[in-house]
């Protein structure tokens, strides 16, 4: 199975995008989803994830009340609408798969991963 992020691009400060991550078969069952984002020579920090079976979200302090994270049960695309965008958001954004359940904010947990999807916020 693979994941396949899109969406990303240059936005000004203040607009918004919205990120997608399809998996190559719609038959692929996971735990959860996350979205996770990197910086260059930094460690990948968690941004959001959705439990599949409830659809109960997380949300990293940093963008809580401004990112989104949604699903679709029919296509198992998940989805990071991010409004309110600032500059300190620029990053390499990846889409995760998580099987089996475990902690949602480490990485580690995460079996699945996407190519990652740049976003640069302009100021």
């Amino acid at each position: 199975v693979q994941l396949q992020a899109s969406g990303g691009g240059l936005v000004q400060a203040g607009g918004s995008l919205r990120l997608s991550c399809a998996a190559s078969q719609r038959g692929f069952i996971t735990y959860r989803r996350g979205w996770f984002r990197q910086a260059p020579g930094k460690e990948r920090e968690f941004v959001a994830s959705i439990r599949w079976e409830d659809g109960i979200t997380d949300y990293s302090d940093s963008v809580k009340g401004r990112f989104t994270i949604s699903k679709d049960d029919v296509t198992k695309t998940v989805y990071l609408q991010m409004n309110s965008l600032k500059p300190e958001d620029t990053f390499v954004y990846y889409c995760a798969a998580q099987i089996t359940g475990g902690s949602t904010f480490d990485p580690k947990n995460y079996a699945y991963w996407g190519q990652g999807t740049l976003v640069t916020v302009s100021s």
